[in-house]
């Protein structure tokens, strides 16, 4: 019988088995769902089935570097006990390998290539890991970056991971100054490089909620532009990284601090774990005892 693709998306979406394990299923079972379904729970494959529908709003950033080219990714897990595990930590450290080697266009992509060069898929791979340690996982995003010989990567896991950001600066090799960038993204979290970056309809939209604001206030009109203009300044400080005050010496900003070095900024990534997802909000004492009454 010839297996389609509509066969093996019906058994994955039952199963949360990975797609080649559902083929090979289907094949092995003359494309019959139900005995397919049976054989992926006799290999272990069906175990992440009911799991499939849970939040894994936890988990681990992680940064792999190769020569000139790095990768940040974020892992999920649904409670952070799972990413003390040797298992989980293994896997971030595979995948961010793997991204950073073969640099895939998106997620989707990546988890139809082959880990290993000739083994499983990455979906496969991580149902897997799903299987043995009992909790959804899943790969959210990636991004790679390239330098050049001149240029330094800025890697910094805030937290164990819960908050990765990787910078790349031109014009220094030095990586420390690379990291000391990093560290002050994780912990002040712009939003852009510079003020060119801003989108100049962000910056007349929040020009006109300043005026109105100063107007409000009773200000006069003549001294309201002025005041506009200047307020702009602080708004530009929060959201701009080099407009910003460094977090490891306040008293200069970060254009400075990168300026002083010969260099300059670049790009960064910021990911922090969960961020823009919804938690869980389960009682734990609940649900253990309501296994212990099971």
């Amino acid at each position: 019988m010839a297996i389609t693709a509509q066969m093996v998306k019906e058994l994955r979406e039952k199963t949360g088995a990975g797609m080649m394990d559902c083929k090979k299923a289907l094949q092995e079972t003359n494309g019959d769902i139900g005995q397919a379904i049976d054989f992926l729970r006799e290999k272990g494959m069906a175990k992440a089935a009911k799991k499939a529908d849970r939040v894994a709003a936890e988990g681990l950033t992680h940064i792999e570097v190769d020569g000139n080219k790095a990768a940040i990714i974020e892992v999920n897990c649904e409670t952070d006990f799972v990413t003390k595990n040797d298992q989980f930590k293994q896997l971030l450290t595979d995948l961010g390998k793997h991204l950073v080697a073969h640099q895939p266009a998106s997620v989707e992509e990546a988890l139809q290539q082959k880990l290993h060069g000739d083994g499983d898929t990455i979906d496969s791979v991580i149902t897997n890991v799903v299987a043995k340690i009992g909790e959804k996982i899943s790969l959210r995003r990636f991004e790679v970056i390239e330098k050049t010989d001149n240029d330094a990567f800025g890697a910094y896991l805030h937290m164990g991971g819960r908050i990765g950001v990787l910078s790349l600066l031109e014009g220094t090799t030095d990586e420390e100054v690379g990291k000391d960038i990093s560290m002050h993204v994780a912990a002040v979290n712009p939003r852009y490089v510079s003020r060119d970056e801003v989108a100049e309809e962000e910056v007349n939209r929040e020009r006109e909620v300043l005026k109105t604001q100063a107007l409000n206030e009773g200000k006069p009109e003549k001294i309201v532009e002025k005041m506009v203009e200047g307020r702009l300044g602080k708004f530009f400080e929060e959201i701009v990284l080099l407009e910003q005050s460094f977090v490891k010496d306040p008293d200069q900003k970060v254009k400075k601090y990168v300026a002083d070095k010969g260099a300059t900024v670049k790009t960064f990534v910021r990911y922090e774990v969960g961020e823009g997802m919804e938690k869980r909000e389960d009682n734990f004492a609940e649900e253990v005892m309501s296994q212990i009454k099971k």
